[in-house]
């Protein structure tokens, strides 16, 4: 394998992977701008097996999505709504409790809620939500409210984004989830979501989340006007933000949707974009413990090759999935355990069922 990798002008790469040795920003963008997608491949499962062997993770979880009014309207966004369009919604602290009563036969482990930057909802709401939530099912964990939205409640509860988590934890938070990153560039913000948190304060507020207690996850949304500097310049500054915290959890790649947005002219990721971001994402974030092939995005079936390119971990069953949906997504809206369990068997891995902090539930050998 070796002459192979040395031919696809990878050998340099290889010779720091088998030292453990970290990446720099220029040996991600080769990899990037390479097309042996199997030399790519195979260095990325090198790191992945060594970090995590043959495991390949997956949760029971629940999805709720409490509001889609939204005053950022970010162009590549299916979801978000103006308060005024017939498409807007929002759900009451009953309607959210509907949803988690819904599934109480359900051995669910994490409920994932997320929403919209609401314009008119109080702090008191968000509270609320997660009380709600634990007064039905105490057990569970929440993950909840983007690093976008917690910067908005901190506004909302007129306090510091530090004594804004304190507030939510007592109610009920858990972890952080890693939407609302999609390209810390400057540039991008400003041509597809100049309202949004900037991509430093971003990085702050989960840096501030990781120092209290609370675990995040990390996201890039990429396929759209990005270049590949600027995916390599997030994943560097999400690798130095973990160097300092070592709070993140796992980073999920979001492949864009375009169906449905205000950038809907563009096309599709494509099978090979989507390995190769899973796989140099491995690559260069040799301190995040986990990287994510969420079937959601990129369908079931790549994300089982994507086992072999990085991830070790195909995110959960989600049960209800809306934004990845609106913006065109044909995959199932939820998923069983069962069949995540064979795809994952298939892939020559290990099922390991976990909960939000990699806590092992169970081993489906």
């Amino acid at each position: 394998m070796r002459k192979l990798i040395e031919k696809a002008g990878l050998g340099a790469i290889l010779d720091k992977v088998e030292a453990g040795e970290r990446l720099s920003g220029a040996d991600g963008l080769q990899l990037y701008q390479s097309n042996d997608i199997l030399a790519i491949g195979y260095l990325a499962n090198m790191v992945r097996e060594r970090l995590n062997e043959d495991k390949a993770y997956f949760i029971y979880n629940q999805h709720i999505n409490y509001s889609n009014i939204c005053t950022n309207l970010c162009k590549f966004c299916a979801f978000g709504k103006d308060k005024s369009s017939e498409l807007a919604y929002e759900m009451t602290l009953e309607d959210v409790k509907d949803k988690v009563r819904q599934r109480l036969g359900e051995p669910i482990t994490e409920i994932h809620m997320v929403g919209g930057i609401h314009p008119d909802l109080p702090f008191s709401y968000y509270l609320d939500l997660l009380r709600g939530i634990k007064e039905i099912r105490p057990e569970v964990h929440i993950q909840a409210f983007t690093c976008v939205e917690i910067a908005h409640l901190a506004t909302l509860a007129d306090k510091p984004v530090a004594e804004t988590l304190e507030l939510l934890k007592e109610a009920g938070l858990g972890s952080i989830p890693g939407g609302g990153a999609e390209v810390f560039a400057p540039r991008i913000r400003e041509l597809t979501c100049e309202r949004k948190l900037p991509g430093q304060d971003w990085i702050e507020v989960a840096k501030t989340a990781h120092r209290h207690g609370l675990n995040t996850n990390a996201t890039m949304l990429y396929g759209h006007i990005e270049t590949l500097e600027e995916r390599i310049e997030h994943l560097e500054a999400l690798r130095e933000a973990q160097d300092e915290t070592g709070g993140f959890l796992a980073f999920i790649p979001l492949a864009f949707h375009p169906k449905n947005t205000e950038m809907s002219s563009l096309s599709r990721t494509s099978g090979i974009d989507d390995l190769k971001n899973i796989a140099v994402a491995r690559l260069m974030l040799d301190n995040f413990p986990h990287i994510k092939a969420y079937w959601v995005m990129i369908g079931p079936k790549m994300a089982q090759v994507a086992l072999s390119f990085g991830a070790d971990d195909m995110d959960g069953t989600v049960k209800e999935e809306v934004i990845t949906h609106m913006a065109g997504a044909d995959t199932d809206q939820a998923i069983g355990s069962d069949t995540l369990i064979r795809l994952i068997k298939e892939a020559g891995r290990m099922p390991i069922e976990r909960g939000t902090l990699y806590d092992v539930i169970a081993v489906h050998n």
